[in-house]
């Protein structure tokens, strides 16, 4: 098993519509990828507890086959697509990978 997760912080002042779309582009491109086995995203769950961080944006957890499986995902023309459609919303992301 191979945990790819995703964390994106927004642009100051960009507008809910973008995040929302940064949102729906996962499913509609990144879970479409052949070897996703699951795909899960959405806004902080703004837990109060002092060693969560709550100050992203949009989370996204990808789990694939194996390393091998990440590297199609990562090279794919949806993983692309996504990149192309939402980046320039996009002032940080952070990338965890664990196996």
């Amino acid at each position: 098993m191979f945990v790819h997760v995703v964390y994106f912080w927004l642009n100051e002042g960009t507008p809910d519509s973008a995040r929302q779309q940064t949102l729906d582009d996962c499913q509609t491109y990144l879970a479409k990828i052949p070897t996703v086995r699951q795909l899960f995203t959405g806004r902080p769950a703004m837990t109060p507890r002092q060693v969560v961080d709550n100050s992203y944006h949009v989370g996204l957890c990808v789990i694939l086959e194996n390393s091998a499986a990440h590297d199609v995902y990562q090279e794919h023309p949806l993983h692309k697509q996504f990149i192309a459609r939402n980046s320039a919303s996009w002032q940080r992301v952070q990338v965890y990978d664990f196996k």
